[in-house]
């Protein structure tokens, strides 16, 4: 794994080394001796081989030094700049020396990749890690969208069971209401009826001399519920209040009404107390 990046980087070095030594033979020997052409070359690519070493090494070391890359990047700027300016000042295939003047960025480029790998690089075993916890997120979930899945189809199970159960208990209410209601228009058309109608009555009611009484038809629809008050009694009275009620009605004329005439017109009133309470409170009032 390690070489799909690091032999491009060395290969586009390479590259660049030549055609930069090449370059400043070709260019700098027409103005000076080859020789001095050819150690100006070698300088150019023994700098930049020399901080690519260090660089390489401080990598190795898990270290880095900013000024080391600088002084790395210079080199390579500086190989880019005279290729340029050899494409640019030379008279034939210009085009081809300016396409190739890329190189050295290119290659300086490509150890800057390879030291990224390097700093993110996992062993076997962690790689092996990630995968199984990967595997084992994808297992569960694929594992909840199999359980979502049940539970949508599931519920959709029940609602269509409960919507068909409610229409079949519509369609009953429906037939029932109109059942009934062809049985009440039986019972009008009865009713309204002149023969129809008097041996109805005759049937229904005692016929007594001269009352025909008539016959009515039965309800139906809805009704209306009874008062929560009149299906519980009244509440008690209390003894202060069972003694106002008694002594009101008793004075109520002069004189003064008897136990009797009073126990009558209390319950006639409404009111309500057993006997042994009501004679008490009459005692009461009365001594």
């Amino acid at each position: 794994m390690r070489a799909k990046t690091v032999l491009p980087a060395v290969a586009m070095t390479a590259v660049s080394m030549v055609l930069t030594l090449a370059v400043v033979v070709m260019w700098l020997g027409t103005a000076v001796p080859w020789p001095v052409a050819l150690v100006v070359g070698l300088g150019i690519d023994g700098g930049w081989l020399a901080t690519l070493a260090y660089e390489r090494r401080l990598a190795a070391q898990g270290d880095h030094n900013r000024a080391v890359t600088a002084v790395g990047w210079s080199f390579g700027v500086l190989a880019a700049g005279v290729l340029i300016a050899h494409a640019l000042t030379a008279e034939h295939s210009a085009g081809a020396w300016l396409a190739v003047a890329w190189l050295p960025i290119a290659a300086k480029a490509l150890w800057l990749v390879h030291a990224m790998w390097e700093r993110t690089a996992l062993t076997p075993v962690a790689l092996d890690a990630i995968r199984s916890i990967q595997q084992e997120a994808r297992d569960e979930a694929a594992v909840a969208r199999a359980r979502l899945r049940a539970e949508a189809a599931t519920e959709e199970t029940r609602l269509t069971a409960v919507t068909e159960a409610g229409a079949r208990v519509a369609r009953v209410q429906a037939k029932t209401a109109q059942t009934l209601s062809s049985a009440w228009s039986t019972l009008e058309t009865a009713r309204a009826g002149e023969e129809t109608g008097r041996a109805l009555t005759s049937v229904t009611a005692r016929v007594t001399p001269g009352v025909t009484p008539r016959w009515e038809l039965p309800v139906w629809g809805p009704s209306e519920p009874l008062a929560a008050r009149s299906l519980e009694s009244a509440p008690a009275l209390t003894d202060e209040a069972l003694d106002v009620i008694v002594d009101e009605i008793r004075t109520s004329e002069t004189p003064a009404l008897s136990y009797r005439e009073m126990a009558a017109r209390f319950r006639a009133a409404g009111h309500a107390a057993s006997e042994m309470r009501l004679r008490a409170a009459w005692k009461r009032v009365a001594a």
